[in-house]
């Protein structure tokens, strides 16, 4: 169990990619990572593009980034109403300027795009937001998976097993560190 109690933040809202929520949260409690779920709201029901539910542990305003070894931003419709919230912009520069571990997954860019963190890295996402992420000066490129220094990039469910891992990979790298 190579993140055995380490926390690992999540944000949520409402219209997540089911699938990209839940596969990494299992994932990542079966390495024994701790998973904390924050939303606009405290003890909030989120809905998922699908209907599966998941509830926030916390709100945004509520949490540190120091608390936590990494951050992940899941896919879906979430993005665009979280890169809304100056809390979700705020820790995604904390995470960032701290070198710690930022996984992104399909339109999940869109929160780095708003938190002004892409230019000069490399990454993947949904083809839909190529442009955005190149517009952000990030270099996009077409692959199931990329990791680019403390950013690890995916691009749809079908890559969830290689990109899961590689968040995983680059927690243990930083807890090692």
């Amino acid at each position: 169990m190579e993140l055995q109690g380490k926390q690992v933040l999540f944000f949520v809202d409402d219209e997540f990619e089911d699938l990209e929520m839940w596969y990494p949260i299992l994932r990542l409690r079966e390495s024994g990572a701790k998973i904390t779920v924050i939303g606009p709201e405290k003890q909030k029901k989120y809905i998922g593009k699908y209907g599966v539910p998941l509830v926030s542990d916390l709100a945004f305003d509520e949490v540190k980034s120091e608390d936590f070894i990494g951050l992940y931003v899941t896919g879906g419709w979430a993005p665009d109403k979280l890169r809304r919230y100056p809390d979700v912009l705020r820790l995604t520069r904390e995470f960032h300027e701290a070198n710690k571990p930022i996984a992104q997954i399909c339109h999940a860019g869109w929160v780095l795009i708003s938190a002004k963190i892409l230019n000069g890295y490399t990454v993947t996402s949904t083809p839909g937001i190529r442009d955005d992420m190149e517009n952000a000066g990030a270099t996009w490129i077409d692959e199931e998976v990329v990791v680019d220094r403390n950013l690890v990039s995916g691009r749809r469910p079908p890559d969830l097993p290689a990109f899961t891992k590689a968040f995983v990979d680059k927690l243990a790298e930083y807890v090692g560190s």
